[in-house]
């Protein structure tokens, strides 16, 4: 069998993308350096992955550690080569007045997440030893949750999520993509708060934004409700079905500089799915009926990331073939995607998070 095939007759198994939600998360992304040991070392270590979670999260075993592992386009060409994933591009930038969503570099994409963060923090320890000088580390964010499953700006985040079998039939790629069947596409954005203009507004406009009841989380009725409601400009309907997402957002922080965010992290079978809800938040629908939301947020990432299956991890091995290395040899020389300069830009998301229990 070969990375990017099945063997016959097998289905994939997803990686940990419907997990059950957690206290503690670190998202860490890298991007890749060149060369062809550099690209043996990423290589070998999605092979081993599975078993380095499993060494670390024998110390806690009801903690519930896990880690998805997802790469950027420019990445993926260089690592693996053909077949791609028929979806997988770089993050596709948005601007619209002041409102800006950014696309910044990244490559690789490790989610972590358990009841503890010592578990986090002892994954994401071993990861980084294992990369060691393959890759450079650009973004590391260490989320939480708070209280009962709020977001920073006070809101429950994540109401809408879907579950169990709904969560599968929302993330996990079929036969319409049949090379990479078990996959998922994931988009992760980093929004800071300006949390001072957030609290100095009235509890009744917050929640003409969000579209919810701050202190109960009940959807207000669409008579009353604006149609630039956070929640309104999110809902994404096709043929008359609502398509969903799984959000596992988190807030985090630094209290000391006045730093207050919500770590915005996607999962779709498509990312045409949150695309489209970014457009209507940072153009409107109509184009002038924004979320007005990112009138107190902006975004500092913007990264699109593919999930393979743990069955496509657990096949690759440190050796290239002849066309990958000669395809990634060629490349090394041009600038690529994922090492841009980091756009400046204001925008935010702000709750965008799941909160909902899922097996």
């Amino acid at each position: 069998m070969t990375v990017c095939e099945a063997s016959e007759g097998l289905r994939a198994v997803p990686q940990a993308v419907v997990a059950p939600l957690t206290r503690a998360a670190i998202f860490l992304v890298v991007t890749v350096k060149p060369g062809l040991d550099n690209r043996a070392t990423l290589r070998s270590l999605c092979g081993d992955l599975a078993a380095l979670v499993r060494a670390v999260a024998f110390r806690d075993i009801e903690a519930g550690l896990s880690c998805v592992m997802g790469f950027g386009s420019d990445a993926w060409d260089r690592l693996f080569g053909q077949p791609r994933p028929a979806e997988l591009h770089a993050f596709r930038e948005i601007r619209a007045g002041a409102r800006h969503a950014v696309s910044t570099p990244g490559d690789i994409l490790f989610h972590i997440r358990a009841l503890r963060m010592d578990l986090c923090f002892e994954l994401a320890t071993q990861i980084t030893a294992r990369i060691g000088d393959a890759a450079s580390p650009v973004d590391e964010v260490h989320g939480f949750r708070y209280f009962d499953d709020r977001d920073l700006i006070g809101f429950v985040d994540g109401t809408e999520n879907p579950k169990d079998n709904a969560a599968i039939d929302a993330t996990i790629i079929g036969k319409e993509d049949a090379a990479f069947a078990g996959g998922s596409y994931v988009i992760v954005q980093k929004y800071l708060h300006d949390l001072e203009g957030w609290n100095a507004m009235s509890t009744e406009a917050q929640e003409l934004i969000i579209g919810r009841r701050k202190l109960s989380d009940i959807e207000l009725d669409d008579s009353i409700k604006p149609t630039s409601a956070h929640n309104a400009l999110n809902t994404i309907v096709e043929n008359g079905k609502e398509i969903k997402i799984l959000r596992d957002n988190m807030p985090f922080g630094q209290a000391s500089k006045s730093e207050f965010g919500t770590y915005f992290i996607g999962y779709s079978r498509s990312p045409r799915t949150i695309e489209q809800m970014l457009e209507n938040m940072f153009v409107g629908r109509p184009p002038g009926n924004y979320d007005r939301l990112l009138d107190f947020s902006r975004a500092a990432t913007g990264n699109l990331f593919f999930v393979p299956s743990a069955t496509f991890l657990d096949g690759v091995t440190d050796q290239e073939s002849t066309a990958i290395a000669t395809s990634a040899t060629l490349s090394a020389e041009e600038p690529s995607p994922s090492t841009q300069p980091v756009h400046d830009g204001s925008l935010g998301i702000g709750s965008l998070k799941g909160t909902i229990r899922h097996e």
